[in-house]
């Protein structure tokens, strides 16, 4: 057994029990999660990822592990911006605290299973042709300098996104949340409830967002052990950082301006390898971390003070 084998087999063992153990600590209907809970799923989702950071170390050598921890910090600083908007859906749609951690979980996993899909779809495509690596470099250095001009309360339109208004369009819906439910029969007609079109709008508000953290993934590395895990473990973290962010997430303002620099920083490291110019992952782990840390800090320190 190879050691690639050997990793995906413990990533694989490791998933299982940890989502059961999310399953039965969060997901019950009509749990409310309070933020000390949040704040424990959250270490415990952060926890696991440095654990395979180490295992990686031990088992596949400090490049690999470096790799996936620069992959998995910038996988983890982008979901911040997802959790903003996934808390616009909620609002948008009145969904009840005690749906948040069921339907956030099975949004969260239907964004998985696409992003493997996508993920999948782009390792057979750079195997194939290996220049789409300097478009994604060029497409990362333009939505990085979209973001960074981006007015951080420039709140998308729900009525106007076009998932939202193919779901009116070919499904018949309700406003009511069903209890917790999906599908409704009302007067002997199928209906689907609100709390079915956030899960659909959770999981492609999440790919929207992967069209840029999987380009950048692989400008970090095309080792398929670093993409995979980082991407997943980066996800699997959302929805206890949701809970714990909620209520916060005006206070990051800057980190967006943080992540843009990264994406630019990482499609640049894309495009001069064109001309043979390779940067040690120590560099690009550096980097990440630096702007992450440098946009947290400085958004905390200029945000606006609440007065008692």
């Amino acid at each position: 057994m190879d050691r690639s084998t050997v990793s995906y087999l413990t990533f694989g063992i490791v998933l299982i029990l940890a989502v059961v153990f999310d399953l039965g600590l969060l997901s019950r209907k009509g749990t409310t999660i309070s933020i000390k809970k949040a704040l424990s799923l959250t270490l415990f989702w952060v926890s696991l990822g440095m654990l395979f950071f180490v295992f990686l170390w031990l088992e596949e050598g400090h490049k690999t592990a470096l790799a996936y921890l620069s992959a998995y910090v910038m996988e983890w600083s982008l979901s911040v911006d997802n959790i903003f908007v996934f808390i616009l859906i909620f609002t948008f749609f009145g969904v009840k605290p005690a749906h948040y951690a069921r339907v956030l979980l099975i949004g969260i996993l239907v964004a998985i299973l696409l992003r493997i899909i996508f993920i999948t779809a782009g390792i057979v495509l750079v195997n194939e042709a290996h220049w789409v690596l300097y478009i994604g470099g060029a497409i990362l250095i333009l939505s990085g300098g979209r973001l960074f001009i981006t007015r951080h309360d420039a709140e998308p339109d729900i009525e106007k996104d076009p998932v939202y208004r193919m779901l009116r369009r070919i499904l018949p819906l309700t406003g009511e949340d069903g209890g917790g439910r999906f599908v409704l029969i009302r007067n002997g007609r199928r209906r689907y409830t609100s709390l079915f079109v956030v899960v659909v709008l959770l999981a492609t508000t999440d790919i929207v967002f992967a069209l840029d953290s999987i380009p950048a993934v692989f400008g970090i590395s095309q080792d398929l052990v670093v993409i995979f895990t980082s991407n997943i473990f980066a996800v699997l973290g959302l929805r206890s950082l949701f809970f714990l962010l909620r209520g916060a997430v005006d206070r990051f303002r800057h980190l967006q301006q943080g992540i843009a620099v990264v994406l630019i920083f990482v499609g640049l490291k894309m495009l001069v390898e064109y001309f043979h110019v390779y940067l040690p992952i120590y560099i690009s782990l550096l980097v990440i971390v630096l702007c992450i840390i440098t946009s947290i800090l400085y958004s905390l320190y200029t945000a606006p003070q609440k007065t008692s």
